[in-house]
């Protein structure tokens, strides 16, 4: 056998083999493994935190309130094993939608649109137009929530993002400020390509969770909407294991909704939209055609995310 055959032939092989069995390719079972991996993960976290919470208890000088604290902590483990557990049949749900095969999308400067181009020479995704300048203003009854393609634009990984910013607010106080990182390519799907998260309590910066950027520690992007959907089609909207995980599926093409400022009567894209991280949160998403998101519902319950205004 000739050394160039030799060479793909032992390609082959070691692509072929398992981790279990000690291979260096992909297993038929990665997105499974995936999910006993964050499995894992997750219950050395709640471990961590539990002991950390321990030491902080025993630090109280005071003999009663050491003990309301390692009291209040006690049941800690045993929550957090459930919440791990519910978390992984969740992402084990998602892989037998989804498949086995590892989750490395395609993410190359050539596939993009230049973001500034959108509603110009190039034709916006009709169920999500990312067009710079426009904003959409979104109200709960508790929250108001205003979201602006600001015509900035980042570039990710080489692939030229718009920058959306996503601000809510309660009793006019500002709660979390948002940067998202849109893209189009050049079939019209809108993909999403990280966040920068600021959450604020009282006027101060708490956290920064859910805060990813894909091509970075092993973050990916994902698909926000797709230019051709089709119902039951299922796909994740970002991936950055353990801190986004968001996936959709296409429930309808022939939905119906009407909120203040926009509605559609039998022709919106309604989603199901969810997440393994919180396996008990489910919304269904109303996309109207040329405007986009105009309606969040959470089924079994009153809440309604509701389009109130439109500025361009």
């Amino acid at each position: 056998m000739k050394p160039i055959l030799i060479a793909i032939a032992i390609g082959v092989a070691l692509a072929g083999q398992s981790a279990s069995a000690g291979g260096f390719g992909y297993s038929d079972r990665t997105c499974s493994r995936t999910a006993a991996a964050a499995f894992s993960a997750c219950l050395y976290e709640v471990l961590d935190d539990f002991w950390i919470d321990n030491g902080k208890c025993k630090n109280h000088a005071d003999p009663d309130e050491r003990a309301d604290c390692l009291s209040d902590i006690r049941s800690a483990p045993r929550e957090g094993h459930r919440e791990c557990r519910a978390q992984k049949n969740a992402r084990v749900d998602l892989c037998n939608e989804l498949g086995e095969a590892p989750y490395d999308p395609p993410f190359e400067p050539a596939m993009f649109v230049n973001p500034a181009d959108i509603g110009g020479s190039v034709a916006p995704n009709p169920w999500l137009p990312i067009i710079a300048g426009q904003t959409r203003i979104y109200e709960d009854g508790e929250e108001t929530v205003t979201v602006t393609v600001t015509g900035d634009i980042k570039t990710i990984s080489g692939v030229p993002c718009a920058v959306v910013r996503d601000i809510v607010e309660e009793d006019g106080e500002v709660i979390e400020d948002t940067q998202d990182w849109f893209a189009q390519d050049l079939l019209g799907n809108v993909w999403y390509c990280g966040e920068a998260v600021q959450d604020f309590e009282d006027g101060e910066l708490v956290s920064l969770d859910g805060s990813f950027k894909a091509g970075v520690d092993g973050a990916k992007p994902g698909i926000l909407m797709k230019a051709a959907p089709a119902v039951g089609d299922v796909y994740r909207q970002e991936f950055d294991l353990g801190n986004a995980e968001d996936a959709a599926e296409v429930l309808s093409l022939n939905g119906t909704a009407t909120t203040p400022a926009a509605s559609c009567s039998g022709t919106c894209i309604i989603t199901r939209d969810f997440t393994p991280l919180e396996p008990e949160v489910l919304e269904h998403k109303y996309y109207a055609p040329g405007i986009g998101l105009i309606l969040e519902v959470k089924p079994g319950t009153d809440e309604r995310l509701e389009l109130v205004e439109i500025i361009n």
